[in-house]
């Protein structure tokens, strides 16, 4: 959940209560607890946050993964946000907060790191998303009556949701034209508080098809 997609983000919306498995063991699967897309003056690219240990073979809970902080992973990451929404319409008022966590207050547990970055874009779009980590997925699933996702975002196969993909406007659009499937930093940066609008639409039209 790396500043996930904004299919992602429109399915959270739609849900409007999400639960994250803090004893999830999947990651081989799901490449997205530590990777985002982005786009930038160059074309789309994909930044990946190091771990310690290799992701092919982690066997210990999502809450116990662990940052490496190889390769200056933070500065470079930093730069190319900097470099990629600058001139975005709403990147100055992100930028201190993206920055503090990123490069300032930098924590070395990959689930908190993730679920700050995903509080920070839901407070920052104003979306109305309830988070709760769990430690009981069964539970929830039984209890909750809750639908797992787990299978189906975040993979690297695109997912198969009823969820209509919709354009808005992107700071590199014309150069490139628009890019899909980007993280939900890219939504942020571009629309500020107008993607709950957007999310909301990519769910309305499909609905109502």
């Amino acid at each position: 959940m790396a500043a996930a997609s904004v299919r992602c983000y429109a399915a959270m919306l739609g849900a409007g209560k999400v639960y994250v498995d803090a004893t999830e063991r999947r990651l081989p699967l799901r490449h997205s607890h530590h990777r985002y897309a982005i786009d930038s003056p160059n074309g789309a690219i994909k930044l990946t946050i190091p771990l310690v240990g290799s992701t092919n073979a982690m066997v210990v809970a999502m809450e116990q993964v662990r940052i490496s902080e190889h390769d200056q992973w933070r500065d470079r990451h930093w730069g190319a946000l900097f470099s990629s929404y600058g001139k975005s319409p709403y990147f100055d008022y992100l930028a201190d907060d993206l920055h503090r966590l990123i490069v300032e207050r930098p924590t070395d547990n990959l689930l908190q790191f993730n679920l700050e970055l995903h509080r920070l874009l839901v407070d920052f779009m104003d979306l109305p998303i309830e988070t709760v980590v769990t430690h009981d997925p069964e539970r929830v699933l039984r209890e909750e009556l809750a639908i797992d996702m787990r299978s189906v975002l975040g993979r690297k196969r695109r997912d198969n949701l009823s969820i209509a993909d919709l354009t808005y406007y992107q700071v590199w659009q014309e150069r490139f034209g628009f890019r899909p499937d980007l993280s939900a930093i890219d939504l942020a940066c571009n629309l500020g508080r107008e993607a709950v609008k957007l999310c909301l639409n990519m769910l309305n039209i499909t609905a109502n098809a």
